[in-house]
């Protein structure tokens, strides 16, 4: 059985304490990974997480020492999912009630859950099945083109092929969390696009990239935005999920 611990060295003391087993704690407590190292997307859905957690659910949020800086390959996965495995066996002890894997893919979620009894849930089921939930048709809006196929395997794979779509920008994560105007521009792009001619309903975006985004985005087009962080939470902690609401 996985029982992480807590990252020691120059990573832990940026990111705080793994440790969740504290005296007569209240509530769950899950361990969030973001599989790449890239502290920029670690802080963000760190902030997401605290926002989204429900009552009295404590998220610890950490990211690999080391592996890659953005995932954007087949040889960026299999890095990343050995970094994310070595880092939930690193000096176990007890505390975690389930795990996310933050990114819109399910990177070491198979082997995360062969090795432990918690709940493991990953951005892209829990999203994906939001999004089903809901029963509008959606698009999911990713980053880079290398991505698309294995999200439209993640749609089969989660009851939701005859529902949605995927359409990438084109641009890299790296830029894509760094908002530069090339990366608004494709996002804002790919979500006219979504809503014009695939008939999409709500959008789900596909990176983590794009944490904490769903909010802005909805009060912008209107329609339900979905990142997945707050159903993975619910989902992990062993709670239904809530679909996104329709802004007012």
């Amino acid at each position: 059985m996985i029982r992480p611990g807590s990252i020691r060295g120059p990573q832990a003391m940026r990111q705080g304490s793994a440790a969740c087993a504290l005296p007569a704690r209240a509530g769950a407590c899950l361990l969030v990974v973001n599989p790449n190292t890239d502290g920029g997307i670690t802080a963000a859905l760190r902030l997401a997480a605290h926002a989204a957690a429900p009552a009295g659910l404590r998220a610890v949020v950490l990211n690999p020492e080391t592996g890659p800086r953005a995932i954007e390959s087949a040889a960026d996965r299999r890095a990343a999912a050995a970094a994310v495995l070595a880092l939930l066996r690193r000096r176990p002890h007890d505390g975690y009630d389930g795990y996310v894997m933050a990114c819109f893919d399910d990177i070491a979620v198979a082997e995360a859950r062969a090795q432990t009894a918690r709940p493991v849930f990953s951005l892209a089921q829990a999203a994906i099945e939001a999004a089903v939930a809901r029963g509008l048709a959606f698009t999911v809006v990713t980053t880079v083109t290398q991505a698309v196929a294995g999200i439209r395997d993640l749609l089969e794979r989660y009851g939701a092929a005859g529902l949605g779509t995927v359409r990438a920008t084109g641009v890299g994560v790296g830029p894509s969390a760094a908002r530069t105007p090339l990366a608004e521009a494709r996002l804002h792009g790919a979500i006219e696009d979504a809503r014009r001619h695939d008939g999409a309903r709500q959008i789900v975006l596909g990176s983590g990239a794009y944490t904490g985004r769903a909010g802005e985005l909805a009060r912008r087009y209107g329609l339900p935005v979905e990142d997945g962080i707050g159903p993975a939470l619910r989902r992990a902690a062993g709670l239904p999920i809530e679909a996104a609401a329709r802004p007012a």
